[in-house]
């Protein structure tokens, strides 16, 4: 029994020491993982970013805004949208940008109350217009680039969510072709594509579905949304959103589609969905691989990630929600089958809770970052105490009727205990 006790006392006296020994984690934060055991918390900041830091990572940034000059919203009632703006292009000394445009008689009174003339939702009875500017901030509107067709060719309702594609000395407009109001299933709508040899045009229409539904049973068996090309690896990568598992609680995630040709055949990716997340498409070359964007919605919302392959992205940042909505950056690099993206700094988004009650319609703003591996801005690195709202500012994203019923609910059983 002494003999026992003795070699207790030993091994726990010597795990002490064992234990006493580890080196704790130092003050100055090491660039390099260090060679020593790690919460999982510490492997992940090593191991999932770029950099420990986040003013050494180079995907994450704040986001600021700009509004822009020389757009027209018939003050604020309701009748004229712009939203779901594309890439930025600069071709001739001029910046472009397309985007999805309505100016009908009256703001959107929802599916049951459209008709010709009456949009059902902020995207219905749309075209396809363009705007040019010399410094990313006073654009001059040129007018329409896809106009609705006649019925019933494919967008004949509505024509919107466009984005660029510039290939080969050409110009390729990818958007949503709308045969029905939305909230009439409408939004169970193919996309299209139209080509021209100018950023200017005229824009001529394919006329064939770019990239089909899956099939029935398959998650994206119903909407193929936010048609988003790059240029990569000698293909023509098209990311789209995808909605599905139920309704009306849908979950929203992102699906690749890869082409030789910009007109298609399309095959999509046998990972689909390729992103977990993100309402909208934002993307762009960035190093060997490609950056994306995730907005809002999903698990993995508000945050930035990279695929080294294009294709299995993993969260490289967390940011905040002034993240842009719907963004459409300038990216230089996007269609030059670059093997070194260099990321971006700015672009076009939308808000879409401009105007009054009854009166809400989307606006275009600009939106700059850090997100690029040519610049630091360490302003945009700021991570701490950046925001000071208001106690208003929280207030207004107050408890619902419902909400207030339940807590009422419980605290009135709880007295009856």
């Amino acid at each position: 029994m002494a003999f026992k006790r003795i070699t207790l006392l030993l091994c726990s006296g010597f795990l002490g020491c064992s234990l006493n020994a580890q080196k704790a984690f130092p003050f100055h934060l090491p660039k390099e993982k260090p060679d020593q055991p790690l919460s999982l918390a510490m492997q992940r900041n090593y191991d999932q970013y770029l950099a420990p830091r986040p003013e050494d990572n180079e995907l994450y940034s704040q986001f600021k805004y700009t509004e822009l000059k020389g757009l027209d919203y018939s003050n604020g009632d309701g009748t004229i949208s712009r939203r779901d703006p594309s890439k930025v292009i600069f071709h001739n000394g001029k910046y472009y940008v397309w985007y999805t445009y309505r100016h009908t008689s009256t703001p959107p009174q929802g599916a049951a109350k459209s008709n010709d003339t009456i949009p059902s939702s902020d995207w219905d009875l749309a075209e396809i217009w363009y705007a040019t500017s010399e410094d990313g901030i006073t654009w001059k509107e040129q007018g329409v680039a896809i106009e609705r067709p006649e019925k019933p060719n494919v967008g004949w309702r509505s024509v919107s969510t466009t984005d660029i594609l510039v290939y080969k000395g050409k110009y390729y407009l990818y958007y949503q072709g709308f045969m029905e109001a939305s909230g009439k299933r409408g939004d169970d709508c193919p996309v299209a594509v139209s080509y021209a040899d100018s950023p200017d045009g005229p824009w001529t229409a394919h006329n064939k579905i770019v990239i089909p539904n899956g099939s029935k049973g398959e998650w994206d068996q119903f909407s193929i949304h936010d048609p988003y090309p790059l240029v990569y690896k000698d293909k023509i990568y098209l990311y789209y959103k995808s909605d599905f598992d139920g309704d009306p609680r849908l979950v929203r995630m992102q699906g690749l589609a890869t082409a030789d040709n910009p007109l298609g055949p399309f095959t999509k990716s046998p990972l689909n969905p390729v992103l977990n997340s993100g309402h909208e498409t934002t993307l762009f070359p960035f190093k060997e691989g490609i950056a994306a964007l995730v907005i809002k919605d999903g698990n993995e919302h508000f945050t930035v990630q990279y695929a080294p392959d294009g294709i299995n992205f993993s969260i490289a940042a967390i940011t905040n929600s002034l993240m842009p909505i719907a963004g459409g950056p300038y990216v230089p690099d996007a269609f030059t089958n670059t093997d070194y993206g260099k990321g971006i700094t700015w672009g076009i988004s939308h808000a879409i809770t401009a105007g009054t009650k009854g009166k809400q319609h989307s606006i275009l703003m600009r939106f700059d970052c850090d997100l690029s591996l040519d610049v630091d801005d360490q302003e945009m690195k700021t991570h701490s105490n950046i925001w000071h709202y208001k106690p208003s500012d929280y207030y207004e994203y107050g408890l619902s009727k419902k909400q207030q019923e339940r807590i009422e609910a419980q605290n009135k059983a709880l007295k009856e205990k």
